[in-house]
């Protein structure tokens, strides 16, 4: 019974999150084609950029120093809300193509020489101990998606910088979702085709996994 509720909390935790993208997307596609500039379109602009920098202060170990660079944050956005409204399809770039670049980045770096390769790192959580053939195939995988998140934060400027505003907040925010969809599903069906049953991972078991890793590199530091 504990086992049945404890999925169907985690289910409508899922719901609600996803609910919340596709609203965020959707209410941003229609505040970067606007004719006239919103505050609504300025509020989403920095949303994301004041959520994540909460959630880190609230989880640091200097929680009160950081939450009051916070605050004059938001304070110094306040003041400036005449320029943001008029440019946040700016921030909207920024927000957009900078996370991907810096998904590209943290997938990248992590194929130097020495280093353990992110999917491995996952895989690890997981599985424990690697097989060669994990070994050689989430190593792939990482150049994938690094390659995947490059091109995705390079063609969001090109089509800023070229097309339409409208065409990029439709491959932006309409297309976004859609197509990281896409290469879950083309990732697990090469995945099925590539490993043993045995070494293959199933979404959910990645989702963990991922959650898991995030959680680790979040935690506060202790006190000696």
């Amino acid at each position: 019974m504990n086992s049945l509720a404890s999925q169907a909390m985690q289910a409508c935790r899922w719901s609600a999150l996803l609910a919340l993208l596709i609203g965020y997307a959707l209410l941003s596609h229609q505040s970067t084609i606007a004719s006239v500039p919103t505050l609504l379109g300025a509020l989403l602009a920095v949303a994301p950029m004041l959520a994540l920098l909460f959630l880190i202060a609230w989880r640091s170990a200097r929680r009160h120093y950081l939450l009051a660079l916070w605050l004059a944050a938001c304070a110094l956005l306040y003041s400036l809300r005449g320029v943001l409204m008029t440019h946040y399809n700016w921030v909207f770039l920024l927000e957009h193509s900078g996370t991907y670049a810096v998904l590209c980045a943290s997938f990248g770096l992590t194929l130097r020489r020495g280093q353990t390769p992110m999917i491995s790192r996952f895989a690890v959580i997981v599985h424990g101990e690697l097989t060669p053939g994990q070994t050689r195939y989430t190593r792939s995988l990482t150049w994938v998606w690094a390659f995947y998140f490059g091109s995705i934060s390079s063609l969001s400027l090109l089509l800023f910088g070229f097309a339409s505003v409208k065409v990029w907040s439709t491959f932006a925010y309409l297309l976004g979702m859609p197509l990281l969809l896409l290469m879950f599903a083309a990732e697990y069906a090469v995945r099925l085709w590539r490993l043993s049953p045995a070494e293959c991972t199933g979404p959910l078991q990645s989702i963990r996994a991922y959650r898991q890793a995030g959680q680790k590199t979040a935690s506060p530091p202790h006190s000696p």
